[in-house]
């Protein structure tokens, strides 16, 4: 616990430093599970190494030898894969390693004449090292220690950043709690002389499986340091190119800060998730939205040593997005 108060008191000073923010692709879940149940989910207890990457406490010595890989075809041509691994230390602590590649194909080039410059390449990448530790029967805590590189074009830059989580859960009642602070931390190589800080976030959310009803239900608070989050949609919306009207008002913040997920769990090897981001929806209602918008679709499956999972959504009329989990079990293949 000393280590991890001292790590928060290096990289908290460093995330509030002024600067443009960077790194957005670190708010992209790689887990279909997630992303199939708005994109942002803390506390959700499921047997996916995929989900460390949302709270580090999520991890624990029940994922040992599990092996997750994760590909993700996004909007235009861009796409995103990686990998992760998790292993037992003991009965109450565990590590994971993780790898993430973000590509965005090919982007044409323009001089500041407007005079093309030829097409060049963009990507990101993320690799982390994850460590937690039970607390007492309920509580676990974890830290996740990230790298980060991008290159774009002949322009490069690196970053370390850090995760805090703390889950509550009782098995009994199958409902579950957590806190997560995300991506603390600051540049350690600039792109060129401008200092950029990163997305850091607090994060809370809320996960329940109902005795009664095969269905959970799960919610997370997200963006909480900074609560107006307001946006801009045409008064006619029959007509995008009217006049913009500001929309700032509570019950739209209050919205915008919140991921709703409803799991139909009809026995333990499967689930179809649903899921709702007002924040996606209303982020594109300056843009060709549809009745989708906002909406996430997903499903896994588990058959033997593997486990499946998909995900689906469409923030706006032009761009269909696809997310494809795959996880399996060291121990469980070698038996």
């Amino acid at each position: 616990m000393a280590l991890l108060l001292a790590l928060v008191g290096v990289i908290v000073p460093a995330s509030a430093q002024d600067g443009s923010t960077a790194y957005q692709f670190l708010d992209i879940a790689t887990s279909s599970h997630i992303y199939a149940l708005g994109g942002h989910q803390v506390a959700l207890i499921d047997d996916d190494v995929n989900l460390i990457q949302q709270n580090p406490a999520l991890l624990g010595p029940e994922f040992n030898k599990q092996v997750g890989l994760s590909y993700m075809r996004y909007i235009g041509s861009t796409n995103f894969m990686g990998g992760r691994y998790a292993q037992g230390i003991n009965d109450r602590s565990a590590w994971s390693v993780g790898f993430h590649y973000f590509g965005y194909g090919s982007i044409e080039g323009y001089d500041q004449e407007g005079i093309s410059t030829g097409t060049f390449s963009a990507r990101d990448m993320a690799i982390s090292a994850t460590y937690s530790h039970d607390i007492s029967s309920y509580f676990r805590g974890g830290i996740t220690l990230n790298y980060l590189n991008s290159k774009y074009d002949a322009y490069s830059a690196s970053a370390i950043t850090a995760d805090l989580g703390v889950n509550y859960y009782d098995p009994e009642h199958e409902i579950s709690f957590s806190l997560v602070a995300r991506n603390l931390g600051g540049q350690i190589k600039k792109f060129h002389d401008r200092k950029e800080s990163l997305p850091w976030d607090i994060q809370v959310g809320y996960s329940q499986m109902f005795s009664s009803l095969p269905i959970r239900l799960s919610v997370t608070a997200y963006g909480l340091r900074k609560w107006h989050l307001p946006y801009y949609e045409p008064a006619d919306k029959n007509n995008a190119s009217s006049a913009l009207i500001k929309r700032d008002s509570f019950g739209r913040n209050l919205l915008r800060h919140l991921a709703f997920g409803v799991d139909v769990m009809p026995n333990s090897k499967m689930y179809i998730g649903v899921g709702y981001n007002y924040r996606t929806r209303t982020d594109m209602s300056t843009y060709q939205r549809n009745f989708l918008s906002g909406f996430s679709l997903g499903a896994g499956l588990r058959v033997r040593a593997f486990g499946f999972g998909v995900a689906l959504a469409q923030p706006h009329s032009g761009a269909t997005t696809f997310m494809f989990n795959l996880t399996t079990n060291i121990n469980e293949l070698m038996r």
